[in-house]
């Protein structure tokens, strides 16, 4: 009995998540079409140039845009940005500075230094337990 091994395939939804574009700005094909994870590996290492170009622009989804904001996506949510935002948007957003962005950024100043100082924290305890 010979085991023949199956391209490990996803679908759009994932490989646009995987490679941090917006689904529905992507070509038709690429919506409607099954990624491989080779394919999806070819498009990382050399993307073609409406990758790129998203990349680079946007639509980008919200992760995309809570990062280039530095905030959460709960805050992109609590500041009313439900839509996918372009890169000349977020530039906008970033400009303006709206009260919502700076609380949301300081929040997430906070969260991050609680996460460092509980980090700290869990390492002194196992320092303390390998004496």
């Amino acid at each position: 009995m010979t085991s023949h091994q199956t391209a490990q395939t996803m679908k759009p939804a994932t490989a646009a998540k995987k490679l941090g574009v917006y689904l529905e700005a992507t070509p038709v094909e690429f919506q409607e079409g099954v990624i491989s994870r080779s394919e999806l590996n070819a498009l990382q290492a050399a993307p073609p140039e409406w990758l790129v170009e998203l990349r680079r622009n946007g639509p980008h989804p919200r992760p995309v845009v809570a990062a280039k904001l530095g905030v959460s996506i709960s805050g992109l949510a609590r500041g009313g940005v439900t839509e996918p935002l372009t890169t000349e948007q977020i530039d906008a957003l970033k400009q303006e500075l709206p009260e919502w962005l700076r609380k949301e950024r300081a929040t997430q100043a906070e969260v991050r230094k609680e996460a460092v100082r509980i980090k700290e924290k869990n390492e002194e305890k196992d320092a303390k337990r390998g004496e």
